[in-house]
């Protein structure tokens, strides 16, 4: 009997290995992100972090979006492909609900022309920052400061293949009848389009450029503009983004992003700056206790807005699997509400974490 059932796993193994040689998957992935991180006031603390008091010092344990998945493609037909992926982040290393939560989870379809995927997925417009945010999914993420960085369910997206060798042309598509929003004349229909140049990893191409328009999404009309470019041991890289409210276009503002990273025997040390006039991100929300900017809801007496972030830290990948990861972030800011100047309180925020990829 023992001899039957280990006969049978090993078939088992070889037949997966046999489908395997004939399809891209399915490829099973996974990610834990942990940083022990103290914060001044925890306006920037990954939500999901337990018993965050706005205002207060405190010492956390974060979970930085730590995920399991399932990914691959089949060959179908000739000039066809099935391209899936099911991916979950994972919270249980806090003492919140929701343990299992949506991240990119779609079906699609890849051909000569290009490659359509329908479920939630992130919007081109997100994925056009390509390389630029240094600190991405942490809290020192871009998205602290500028809105528009958002994944969306029931879309459809579409990536063209590279255009005259140069570019790509992408888009998002959100459908009207899963939207609320719509209904409630939020701005219509809600997309987003962009153009992509050279490599987000900067190893195929030394450069890597795109523009990217949104439409709606996430409450905002946004555009950006993206560059990046690797200089022997040092990267650069810079990013322009105008947001405007879209029920009340007198709520708007600029955001501008600065930032380098120079590889030293291995160690990425990183510094970066932004600077925003919309007060639309995640630390003047919290700071300001004005969580309806982006709403129909949103307080019209404010203006002036003025939020600076100043971002320097290191990384150091022990093993293909394993990254050391450390920064500091300062937040500071004011705006004007109804004629009177109020500073926001300062955020300074010292974290510590460990990457483990499998």
């Amino acid at each position: 009997m023992k001899k039957s059932l280990i006969s049978a796993s090993v078939a088992t193994l070889l037949t997966a290995a046999s489908f395997g040689a004939m399809a891209d998957g399915p490829n099973f992935y996974g990610r834990l992100d942990l940083m022990v991180t103290n914060s001044d006031g925890g306006y920037t603390v990954q939500s999901s972090t337990n018993n965050i008091d706005f205002g207060q010092n405190g010492t956390y344990l974060e979970n930085n979006f730590s995920w399991l998945g399932v990914k691959g493609t089949e060959k179908v037909a000739d000039g066809l492909e099935v391209v899936y992926q099911m991916e979950y982040g994972v919270e249980n290393t806090s003492s919140r609900g929701n343990q299992f939560t949506s991240r990119n989870t779609y079906l699609g379809f890849k051909t000569v022309a290009g490659t359509a995927l329908f479920g939630r997925n992130d919007t081109v417009f997100k994925q056009s920052e390509g390389g630029i945010d240094l600190f991405g999914n942490s809290n020192a993420d871009m998205d602290r400061i500028l809105p528009a960085q958002t994944r969306s369910a029931d879309v459809a997206s579409y990536y063209s293949p590279k255009i005259a060798g140069l570019f790509t042309v992408n888009a998002t598509y959100l459908f009207d009848d899963n939207n609320d929003t719509v209904d409630k004349g939020d701005g219509g229909s809600q997309y987003a389009v962009s153009a992509v140049f050279g490599d987000k990893a900067l190893k195929q191409e030394v450069f890597y450029a795109a523009v990217a328009y949104n439409k709606g999404i996430d409450g905002v009309d946004a555009y950006r503009a993206v560059g990046q470019v690797k200089l022997a041991d040092f990267k650069v890289g810079a990013l322009y983004q105008n947001n405007e409210n879209t029920v009340n276009s007198d709520i708007d503002g600029n955001t501008y992003l600065l930032n380098v990273s120079y590889n030293l025997n291995g160690v990425n040390l990183k510094a970066e700056y932004i600077y925003d006039d919309g007060g639309f991100g995640q630390y003047f929300r919290y700071a300001s206790g004005d969580n309806n900017l982006k709403s129909a809801n949103a307080n019209v007496n404010i203006d002036d807005v003025s939020v600076t972030n100043i971002i320097v830290g290191a990384d150091y990948r022990v093993a293909k699997s394993t990254l050391l990861y450390g920064h500091y972030a300062h937040y500071e800011g004011d705006y004007k509400l109804s004629g009177d100047k109020i500073d926001l309180d300062d955020d300074n925020v010292f974290s510590v974490g460990v990457r483990y990829d499998f």
